[in-house]
């Protein structure tokens, strides 16, 4: 999955031109989110809500139509909607952020609620704390989840990139599947482009984020 789309519609767009069934996670309410959403759809790739969730308790969150402890269930049944209006041809939901929001089970209820109510709809935790609740309250709302198992740029430099990307294929042979999450970076763009490619020649399935989740891809054209 590739986060963190709609503010730079040059990444945005050179992301999307990525080979294979790599999914893209846009941000709701942003200038290029709807215009970046039906790129991707219309290039036959798959789009999540990235959905901002409060990371501290003294964080103001920056991002449009982010949710935070401080909302009323009503408040943020209503942010989640206009979250997903904004983000055209999203299957899923992943977390922005969120290392407060995800710690918290009664808030993760409501946002599994909000989610289960959209019955086509999975959840992937981004998984910024150890301490997330959100895939056990997801499962326990009856609401398809995973977590993120790599990130691929904690940092930008390029080798950090290449040793996290290795990372990744090694975890995918012991475990069998990865979630890997990654940014429009240059660096993070310039690997995939080179490396995506050879992941079949190396025996290496890349598939979709709702081919993991439920076994079979969406149809997105």
């Amino acid at each position: 999955i590739i986060d963190d789309l709609g503010y730079q519609l040059d990444a945005g767009q050179r992301a999307i031109e990525l080979p294979g069934p790599v999914s893209f996670g846009v941000l709701p309410g942003t200038p290029g989110a709807r215009a970046l959403a039906m790129l991707a759809f219309d290039s036959g790739k798959e789009v999540l809500l990235h959905l901002p969730l409060q990371a501290g308790s003294d964080d103001t969150i920056e991002d449009p139509l982010g949710l935070s402890l401080y909302m009323s269930r009503e408040e943020f049944g209503d942010t989640f909607e206009r979250a997903l209006i904004s983000v055209p041809h999203a299957i899923g939901v992943n977390s922005h952020r969120g290392s407060l929001l995800t710690r918290h089970p009664g808030h993760m209820r409501w946002l599994m609620e909000e989610i289960h109510a959209h019955e086509d709809l999975f959840f992937v935790d981004s998984f910024t704390t150890l301490e997330s609740v959100a895939v056990r309250i997801a499962i326990e709302t009856g609401v398809d989840a995973r977590k993120r198992d790599v990130f691929l740029d904690p940092d930008r430099d390029p080798e950090t990139v290449a040793r996290e990307f290795e990372r990744m294929k090694r975890l995918a042979g012991k475990r069998g599947s990865v979630i890997a999450i990654g940014h429009p970076y240059a660096t993070t763009l310039e690997l995939l482009e080179r490396e995506l490619p050879k992941l079949a020649a190396e025996g290496y399935e890349l598939v979709t984020i709702s081919e993991l989740m439920h076994g079979k891809p969406v149809q997105t054209r």
